[in-house]
């Protein structure tokens, strides 16, 4: 399951230079490692592999390290490029021994969907969003729920499908429209003369729905109080086109007609909400797209008929849906569930604004092209047990999506920092003469992910100092470049009070009975003490200077020659070693290696301790947990220090009781 390709037909077509070919055979160079293409024949066309926008300017390569590496690759182009797909899909996939192509958009495209729909909810945490179309944050990242189902899922294409989803495989039809996005179209064609569901709806953006509408203060003169409608509720769409004597503009036309169909729309699914009890309720299908005018209608529509209860949620890879489905379905005996994905940040486009006042040229790129991809992580992440909510628990400290200030502080701080980081990975690998080209390729590409993040912040969902380490750590893999930044965390005597000094109750609890076990999240160190059983758990892989599970073994065997603590820690199974499912030099409890989680489990865990500025101070400074907590950490950024109320060096000192739990210390008081 090294790789997979999608392609999907689309119905659109437009007069375009179809200069745009796929690339040459060295940029498959890993194609002879795949083995399934999932083929989606809906709206659009896509491929997991490959394409290029010119001959001089390369979309999208794969390089050599991924030629090992299980990915889902999707890219996603104009019907214009149908010729140049199916010339691909006759020379590189038809009649191979090892390829296996999987096609949906006939009878089990409703299966596929569904599959594709659990699977990026699962795998991708702010996958759902609400649209706030007057917002600060017009995207606002919904937590995803440790439990998905069940849900409704409203797919509108040509007409409306309404899904019912219990659980993997049970979902029903139970309900849905002739009224769809094909009537939109069809229609909006009639009245305006256009073609392009895309210039419709940009029509509709810029209209007025007023001028054509009937609204019931066009009737009653104002409100209709004894009713509840407010004078500026749609009474009769399309009501004034019957009695004035007048032309209507285009514009106000397609607004009005979009309107119409998503207050439809949303009212039957508010409808099949209530009826089943629903309060989760998705919607999908090439009508959406992203497209803010879309998703503010329907966003208003549910608001108007549930009254606030239902919110209308948008997924931020519904294209893909069926393509995922259909390689899920045709690899059901590798059991591809049995792992967990992760979007890849480098490799991947994310969420694109369409709205009218879009630079042309991003408005071209995201409408042409789109591109997805999903790692494969050896290990199967779950919730660390001890979370206290898990269905409310948020990583990261700061969502830098919401704050402009603290987002343009990073950004900036990122920036300005990728050219130590180049040097170093440079002087990293002097043996490799390519070293500083691919370093010089992973700056290009690293300040193009930070200046599309500083226009759109909303690409990969909401924008934390995790994503933009994370995205970094992405883009190392793709330049094959090690980095270690040496940041050595340095526990400064500062004078207390530390900045959150909870030392003194911490020393009184140690006083008292040693803990049953410990869960220490390792930053660059690690502990056994007391006769407590001690679980460290480290990355995965690696990320900066943080050690791994694999070197952590190494040097703890090391460490035991010349310690006899250690030694019978190790011997007699009270210091056991176990990697968090993590690559990242932060920390998110909802996504852990299984193993880790059993261990936590099965050792009766009842004492954690995260360590470090991006485990314990980006990530989970608000984490709530249901046992005994110690946070700890060197804040070694002036900007962050100020903003928190100290100084540059100051020191977080967090131990933490759960509410209801007493402490062996009763002055040991919970810090806000």
């Amino acid at each position: 399951m090294a790789e997979c390709g999608r392609v999907d037909s689309s119905t659109s077509r437009h007069t375009m230079d179809k200069s745009i070919t796929l690339p040459p055979d060295e940029i498959f160079r890993n194609l002879e490692n795949a083995k399934r293409f999932a083929i989606d024949i809906v709206a659009k066309v896509r491929s997991f592999d490959h394409t290029a926008k010119a001959a001089s300017d390369k979309l999208y390569e794969i390089s050599v390290q991924e030629e090992v590496t299980a990915r889902l690759h999707f890219i996603k182009f104009e019907n214009a490029y149908i010729e140049t797909c199916l010339d691909f899909i006759k020379d590189h996939l038809v009649n191979t021994e090892t390829k296996v192509i999987k096609a949906t958009g006939g009878g089990d495209e409703m299966t596929c969907l569904i599959k594709g729909c659990n699977f990026v909810l699962r795998n991708i945490p702010h996958e759902a969003f609400v649209y706030a179309k007057h917002a600060d944050s017009e995207f606002r990242f919904q937590t995803t729920h440790p439990d998905i189902f069940p849900y409704l899922l409203v797919n509108i294409g040509s007409g409306v499908s309404i899904v019912k989803v219990e659980s993997e495989d049970k979902f029903e039809r139970i309900g849905g429209s002739s009224i769809g996005g094909g009537t939109f179209w069809g229609l909006g064609a009639l009245l305006t003369k256009t073609k392009r569901f895309d210039e419709l709806l940009q029509l509709a953006s810029k209209g007025q729905h007023t001028s054509v509408d009937m609204l019931v203060k066009d009737i009653y003169g104002g409100s209709y109080g004894s009713l509840g409608l407010t004078g500026d509720l749609i009474a009769s769409s399309f009501g004034k086109s019957a009695t004035a004597e007048k032309e209507f503009s285009k514009e106000d036309m397609a607004k009005s007609l979009l309107h119409m169909i998503s207050n439809d729309i949303g009212q039957l699914a508010c409808l099949y909400a209530k009826l089943h009890n629903l309060s989760r309720v998705y919607f999908g299908g090439f009508f959406i797209r992203g497209h803010p005018v879309t998703m503010h209608t329907i966003t208003y529509s549910i608001n108007f008929f549930t009254k606030g209860e239902v919110q209308a949620l948008f997924l931020r890879h519904e294209g893909y849906l069926g393509a995922i489905g259909a390689f899920l379905k045709g690899a059901e005996e590798d059991n591809p569930n049995q792992y967990s994905w992760g979007e890849n940040y480098a490799g991947s486009s994310g969420l694109m604004s369409v709205s009218p006042d879009m630079n042309p040229m991003q408005r071209a790129r995201s409408g042409t092209f789109d591109m997805l991809e999903m790692d494969r992580l050896e290990r199967q992440l779950v919730n660390l047990p001890l979370l206290q909510d898990p269905s409310s628990y948020i990583p990261d400290t700061v969502d830098l999506t919401e704050d402009a200030l603290a987002r343009e502080y990073w950004l900036y701080c990122f920036e300005e920092a990728l050219d130590g980081v180049v040097k170093r990975a440079v002087a990293s690998q002097p043996d490799m003469p390519e070293a500083a080209e691919r370093a010089e390729k992973f700056r290009q590409k690293y300040r193009h992910k930070l200046q599309t993040l500083r226009h759109q912040p909303f690409a990969y969902g909401s924008l934390t100092v995790r994503s933009l380490l994370d995205t970094r750590e992405h883009l190392h893999d793709v330049a094959h470049i090690l980095v270690h930044n040496c940041l050595f965390c340095l526990f400064f005597p500062s004078e207390r009070p530390w900045l959150v000094d909870c030392y003194d109750q911490w020393f009184e609890r140690i006083k008292g009975p040693p803990h049953k076990c410990a869960l220490f999240f390792v930053d660059n160190s690690g502990l056994l003490s007391r006769g407590t059983e001690v679980v460290l758990a480290s990355n995965s892989g690696p990320a900066l200077n943080d050690v791994t599970n694999g070197e952590l073994q190494i040097l703890t065997e090391k460490i035991a020659a010349m310690d006899s603590v250690i030694q019978a820690g190790l011997k007699e199974d009270r210091l056991t070693l176990v990697q968090s499912g993590s690559s990242s030099p932060c920390l998110d409890l909802s996504r852990l290696d299984k193993v880790l989680a059993t261990v936590v489990r099965e050792r009766k865990t009842d004492l954690v301790i995260i360590e470090g500025m991006g485990r314990a101070i980006h990530t989970n400074y608000y984490a709530m947990l249901s046992c005994e907590s110690l946070k700890m950490a060197v804040i070694k950024n002036s900007w962050l220090a100020d903003r928190l109320g100290g100084k540059l060096f100051s020191v977080v000192f967090k131990y933490e009781v759960p509410a209801g739990r007493p402490s062996l210390d009763s002055t040991a008081l919970t810090p806000s």
